[in-house]
């Protein structure tokens, strides 16, 4: 490629309204333009990085035999209607009609429809394994765009699904395609950790996600250096104190606290220790109303009671649903002689004398203990924290940041039920198909891998997904041996198969070398004063140490 009269254009400053260095960089060196909130163009060198990771995915898609196919955006609504999903999406997804009125989404995910395309060819035992994938555009309403491709409405997917006869043969399959991620992620060059997730409204009995490792990433990740326990936040179980109080249990009392509504005003006007509270917290739970218990430092986790309750929904009550139940102000809400459902976290089984909201303005009760109201249910409902104990081994657990790039999920039977994807086993009996599903998501790989790979000069790609293998600069576009070498050297390398740029434009080298700098080209030929003895300098993007090479010997040297 030649720059002069081809599509190339850099920005020096940086862009107004991109809150994350991938998305800057990657608008600065001309690879995307935003056109809508999430909504992003891929320019011509942003679509060559694109394709080369594409590359990596469908060569180890092809190792493990999965076929790929394309499937259509605009699907009929009556797919979602009967695998259960249409009010699960709710409006995340993208809804339109035709002008009979027939209606129909943009594609958010496409399970549906390879369970339709599987009933073609899977009618017995012998017709699995199977495997299939696409990388193709998904559509979601997305409230908060943000990160520019890392939080989109309209992104780019590799979506997998595999279909076996029973579960045995999907942890095989499983497990190949487990593998193949490993690769593909290992090979761009990621940082990356795999941890365990809720399945959320994909269904089934696993998730695993591989998250990117980035400060600005929006999941939290737990990891137990000692034994390798990796979740994401949201599913990871809390192991409680093994020490149990020795403390004297003592009779409650009514605490006049005016004007306090939280655990903080508790701990500043009476010096009462977060640890030595619990909070009453009222949720609408599928049109029903629960009170949650929690430690007064701890935060609940919504996840655990969706799972808990097996809930559709879960809202947290308003201020007048919590003041109609509780007949007082929000922020006294206690377990005390309530009229609905409590549930209790376990770690509240091990404390003694703390103090509850008193279902009445202005007041709490402190020296409360268990025998002091009643509860149906113990389970598991805080959120972890740093520090806290590993529930596997009990040794320290972290945090740390991901974005999430790839995901597998054991789905089971859930849409082969609903959708009728059945075959005939060796008995002539009719079974569901056992199904797996595995995404990657395409443009958000490039966006953490740009985050994970910058300086203060711009992008640093390897020679994987650099846009290309080679950038030639021309320092002086009126010397005409330096014209003369360069041409020379662009043509022997396109002829070896590696993809060239010529900075041929005429303008002060300076600009050239930022501009090569910020699109990240991993190899870089400057031929300069030294061309009339045949002589170029090299450097490489990560390096900002330059050697002298004769012509001859640089084909030699890059192959």
């Amino acid at each position: 490629m030649r720059l002069k009269n081809n599509y190339f254009l850099t920005l020096k400053e940086d862009v107004k309204g991109e809150e994350s260095v991938s998305a800057n960089l990657l608008v600065r060196a001309g690879m995307i333009k935003k056109v809508g909130s999430g909504i992003y163009a891929f320019l011509p060198l942003g679509l060559r990085v694109l394709k080369k990771i594409e590359d990596v995915i469908r060569k180890e898609m092809d190792a493990i035999s999965s076929n790929e196919l394309v499937m259509p955006s605009i699907l009929p609504e009556e797919l979602y209607e009967k695998s259960g999903r249409l009010k699960a999406f709710g409006d995340d997804m993208f809804r339109l009609s035709d002008r009979y009125d027939r209606r129909y989404v943009l594609g958010p995910t496409h399970e549906e429809l390879f369970v339709e395309v599987a009933k073609d060819v899977i009618q017995s035992h012998k017709d699995m394994p199977l495997s299939l994938y696409q990388i193709a555009n998904k559509y979601r309403d997305e409230p908060r765009s943000r990160y520019g491709l890392i939080r989109t409405r309209e992104f780019i997917m590799k979506d997998a699904y595999t279909f076996d006869k029973d579960e045995e043969d999907l942890d095989k399959s499983y497990q190949k395609m487990f593998c193949a991620y490993h690769k593909i992620f290992q090979k761009i060059g990621l940082d990356y950790e795999v941890v365990r997730a809720d399945t959320g409204s994909m269904g089934g009995s696993l998730s695993e996600e591989f998250q990117a490792i980035c400060d600005i990433g929006e999941d939290v990740l737990v990891i137990c250096n000692d034994c390798g326990y990796a979740t994401n936040i949201e599913v990871c179980e809390c192991r409680d104190a093994d020490i149990l109080s020795d403390d004297v249990e003592k009779e409650k009392e009514l605490l006049y606290t005016p004007n306090v509504g939280t655990i903080q005003d508790l701990y500043e006007y009476y010096q009462i220790e977060p640890t030595n509270t619990v909070k009453t917290l009222i949720y609408k739970v599928d049109g029903l109303f629960y009170a949650f218990l929690i430690r007064g430092d701890r935060e609940l986790n919504e996840s655990k009671i969706t799972k808990l309750l097996n809930a559709r929904e879960v809202l947290l009550a308003t201020p007048d649903e919590d003041e109609k139940i509780t007949h007082a102000q929000a922020g006294f809400a206690g377990p005390i002689d309530l009229e609905i459902p409590v549930i209790i976290d376990s770690e509240i089984l091990s404390m003694k004398n703390f103090l509850v909201g008193a279902n009445k303005s202005d007041y709490h009760y402190i020296n409360v203990n268990l025998k002091d109201f009643l509860y149906e249910r113990v389970a598991d409902l805080r959120m972890v924290a740093e520090g806290d104990h590993c529930p596997c081994c009990g040794g320290t657990l972290m945090f740390k940041k991901g974005i999430e790039v790839g995901n597998t999920f054991k789905l089971g039977t859930k849409y082969s039920d609903a959708l009728e994807l059945y075959y005939t086993d060796q008995n002539n009996e009719l079974k569901p198909v056992v199904m797996g599903c595995y995404g990657i998501g395409v443009a958000r790989v490039l966006a953490a891998y740009v985050e994970q790979h910058h300086d203060d000069r711009g992008i640093v790609f390897n020679s994987l997904l650099s846009p290309y293998d080679v950038c030639i600069v021309i320092v002086n576009m009126k010397d005409l041996s330096q014209v003369s070498l360069a041409e020379k050297i662009y043509e022997k390398l396109q002829k070896m198969g590696i993809s060239v740029m010529l900075d041929d434009r005429d303008i002060r080298v300076g600009v050239k070398f930022k501009d090569m700098d910020l699109i990240g080209i991993c190899h870089r030929i400057t031929v300069g004063r030294g061309a009339s003895h045949g002589v170029v300098e090299y450097r490489k993007r990560d390096s900002l140490q330059t050697i002298e090479i004769e012509e001859d010997k640089i084909l030699d040297f890059l192959s």
